[in-house]
């Protein structure tokens, strides 16, 4: 009797653990998989409020379907990362750092460890990177265990995934981001 009580503890247990192990990792695939698989860049030149949205659902303080930035920016063409700086939109507050000049002075590594503190934080970063012949917007989901950094971004419904991050702000001579604060 005492084996079988033995048996059936360990096989609860286990069975427990699994769940608990499954649970979790449903929960560190929630930002691409319920927010950014679900978000559309709606206009070719709506990248900047685009990823300010997948930074509002990604803290649930819109739902989904929310699109409320880029149909009031549409295709603006003169728009930055100023247009959102020091803004407190849906509870979130959104801050424009190393607006700098891109040449071999920029502070790489001050930038890529601002990156690094708010990923630690559970906090996405808003980037721009030049890809091609332009700057779209992206949003720095995860540092792998290289330490490159995974960045997404949205062109209509296709998802655009950037696994070089840093490689590519360090042939740009640097990049501005955005971060954001909940509940300030």
């Amino acid at each position: 009797m005492r084996k079988y009580i033995r048996f059936a503890l360990i096989v609860l247990l286990s069975t427990l653990f699994i769940f608990q192990a499954r649970a979790q990792k449903k929960d560190n695939c929630d930002f691409f998989d319920a927010v950014v698989n679900n978000h559309n860049q709606i206009f070719p030149y709506s990248g900047i409020p685009s990823a300010i949205e997948l930074a509002l659902k990604q803290c649930k303080a819109v739902d989904l379907n929310f699109y409320k930035l880029q149909n009031d920016w549409q295709n603006k063409t003169d728009g930055s990362f100023s247009d959102f700086d020091k803004k407190k939109l849906y509870g979130v507050t959104f801050y424009q750092k190393f607006k700098l000049p891109r040449n071999g002075n920029f502070p790489l590594d001050s930038l890529f460890q601002t990156i690094d503190n708010e990923l630690k934080l559970g906090r996405k970063v808003i980037i721009a990177l030049r890809v091609e012949n332009g700057w779209p917007i992206f949003v720095v989901h995860k540092r792998t265990p290289s330490g490159e950094f995974v960045s997404y971004s949205k062109f209509g419904s296709n998802t655009l995934i950037i696994r070089n991050t840093k490689e590519i702000v360090k042939k740009s001579n640097g990049t501005e981001i955005m971060t954001y604060s909940t509940g300030l």
